[in-house]
């Protein structure tokens, strides 16, 4: 075996190499990329099905079939801050599609980041719904989406489409309209990157319910 040979085969292992690492690198940036475009579905369809509900309950904020039980519209929000609003509607059931015609109560709220630590990303947290919490407590029944929510924040508007920065203690509050803002990220990211523009946010301007008004 002469020098020349041993050059071709070094030469050759070089690039041998070199196209393998290539190869490599095609395949993690394939892998990253699916998992990127995976993530942002995941995000998006996190996101519909959250403000799906959301929009459906709140738009149902002092409804009532059988109107006379909830006939003061100032009365229906019971409590109300930043993150965590508490409302009467009626919830509706296969047997009773246009609700039971009793009253019952909604809360949601915005937990803490402690309350959801299997999730890689440290921000997100679980939207509670809460069904007639105040009724009785003991079979309150709390249901919590772990889609990962990282914001939930209401703005309160009142007729004349001021923002309430004052919120009295106890009803009623003068709400006639309300802002929500939602965002959302991916619960567990490729890499652990939970940049900024992996976030989803969502703004539903002045949802105002038909039931805020006088009947």
């Amino acid at each position: 075996m002469g020098f020349s040979t041993l050059i071709d085969i070094l030469g050759s292992t070089v690039i041998g190499g070199l196209l393998l690492l290539i190869l490599f690198r095609m395949n993690d940036t394939a892998v990253e990329n699916n998992y990127l475009y995976s993530g942002e579905r995941i995000v998006q369809q996190n996101l519909v099905e959250i403000v799906k509900l959301i929009e459906y309950d709140f738009r149902k904020i002092g409804y009532c079939y059988d109107w006379t039980k909830l006939a003061d519209p100032s009365m229906v929000i019971l409590a109300a801050t930043n993150n965590r609003i508490t409302f009467l509607t009626d919830f509706i059931s296969s047997a009773n599609p246009y609700g039971d015609g009793v009253v019952d109560t909604l809360t949601y709220y915005l937990g803490n980041k402690s309350d959801l630590t299997v999730t890689p990303n440290p921000n997100d947290m679980i939207l509670y719904r809460l069904e007639n919490q105040t009724k009785l407590v003991s079979s309150g029944k709390a249901m919590g989406s772990n889609l990962g929510v990282t914001e939930f924040n209401l703005t309160y508007f009142d007729a004349s489409g001021d923002r309430i920065t004052s919120m009295p203690k106890a009803p009623p509050f003068g709400i006639a309209s309300i802002q929500l803002d939602i965002a959302v990220e991916n619960p567990a990211a490729y890499g652990n990157d939970y940049s900024v523009d992996r976030k989803v946010i969502w703004r539903q301007i002045r949802l105002a319910s038909r039931n805020f008004m006088i009947r």
